[in-house]
C-alpha cells in the first residue's frame, strides 16, 4: 500500500472517490474541470498552482487533450504532433513547497516506443516555472534519455542508475512516491503497475522543492491516445507521513473523549 493510501485509511472515510481528508494537495485527470480537455491555467484540484505549459516548443494546443485509452485510465497527456524532437512541457507549483514528513505521489505512463536520443523526465525544482529545453537543473530529476540506455536515472546531488527500464514502466504505468525525510533528504519508491518489483532509493536533495515539471521529447504522435509516444499523468497528491497523521488522529480522538466526558 502506498503512503497516500495508508494516510487515507488512517483519516477515515473519503470525502469523494479517490480523495481523502488527509490530503494536503490533490488533483486528478478525472476532475470535471478537465472534461473538455487540458489547458494552461487550469487547476481542478487544491494545494497546487495552475498548470503551466511554458517551455513547450510545439504548436500551442497539442497538449490540450486528454487520453481516454491509457492503461492508467483518463490521463493528462504530453505529446508532439509537429516535430520529431520537440519538447512537450507541463508543470505546476506546490503551494508552500513539499515539506519534511510529506509524500508526493503521482501515477504516470511513459512512452512505450524505443526511440534513439529521445526521452522524458520528471523534475522537482524550486520553480517558479517549468525548466526550458536543455535546462536539467533540479533538486531531484528522474529521467530516461535513450542515448544508449532505456533505464530510469535519478539525479540529486549525484547520479544513480536504477534497474527499472522504460518498457517495464510503460506497460501499465508506474506509481511514484517521494517522501521528504528531512529538509535536505528524501526517500523515493518507483512501483511499476504491471507487477514488476518496485525500486526504492534514499538520497540528499540538491535544493528545496516547490514545483513539479513533467517533460517529454519524442517522435511525432498520432494523437492523445498514442501510448507508444505519449506521456500520461493520472493524478498527483500530497499527504502527511502516515506516522504523523496517526498522532493527529490519536490527539483528535482524545480531545473528543475529553469533550464527551465534560458533557
Amino acid at each position: 500500500m502506498s503512503s497516500a493510501a495508508m494516510a487515507c485509511a488512517l483519516s477515515g472515510p473519503a470525502l469523494m472517490p479517490d480523495v481523502c481528508s488527509a490530503q494536503i494537495a490533490a488533483d486528478y485527470a478525472t476532475n470535471p474541470t478537465y472534461a473538455g480537455g487540458w489547458s494552461a491555467g487550469q487547476n481542478g484540484g487544491f494545494g497546487f498552482g495552475a498548470w503551466s505549459f511554458n517551455g513547450t516548443d510545439v504548436v500551442p494546443g497539442t497538449l490540450q487533450a486528454m487520453s481516454s485509452a491509457s492503461a492508467i485510465g483518463r490521463a493528462w497527456t504530453l505529446f508532439n504532433t509537429n516535430s520529431s524532437s520537440g519538447l512537450a512541457n507541463a508543470g505546476r507549483s506546490i503551494t508552500g513547497g513539499l515539506l519534511s514528513g510529506q509524500t508526493f505521489e503521482t501515477v504516470i505512463q511513459n512512452p512505450g516506443a524505443n526511440n534513439f536520443f529521445r526521452g522524458f523526465d520528471i523534475l522537482f525544482t524550486s520553480g517558479p516555472d517549468n525548466n526550458v529545453p536543455g535546462d536539467n537543473t533540479a533538486a531531484l530529476r528522474l529521467s530516461v534519455f535513450n542515448y544508449g540506455t532505456q533505464f530510469w536515472n535519478i539525479n540529486d546531488t549525484g547520479s544513480t542508475a536504477t534497474p527499472l527500464s522504460a518498457p517495464i514502466t510503460a506497460v501499465a504505468g508506474m506509481r511514484l512516491d517521494l517522501t521528504l525525510t528531512s529538509a535536505t533528504t528524501y526517500s523515493l519508491t518507483m512501483t511499476p503497475l504491471n507487477g514488476a518489483g518496485a525500486y526504492s532509493h534514499s538520497g540528499t536533495l540538491a535544493g528545496p522543492i516547490t514545483w513539479v515539471d513533467y517533460r517529454e521529447w519524442d517522435t511525432a504522435s498520432s494523437g492523445p491516445n498514442d501510448a507508444a509516444n505519449n506521456f500520461g499523468i493520472s493524478y498527483m497528491t500530497i499527504v502527511p507521513e502516515p506516522g504523523s497523521l496517526s498522532l493527529i488522529a490519536v490527539g483528535a480522538g482524545g480531545l473528543l473523549w475529553f469533550r464527551r466526558r465534560r458533557g
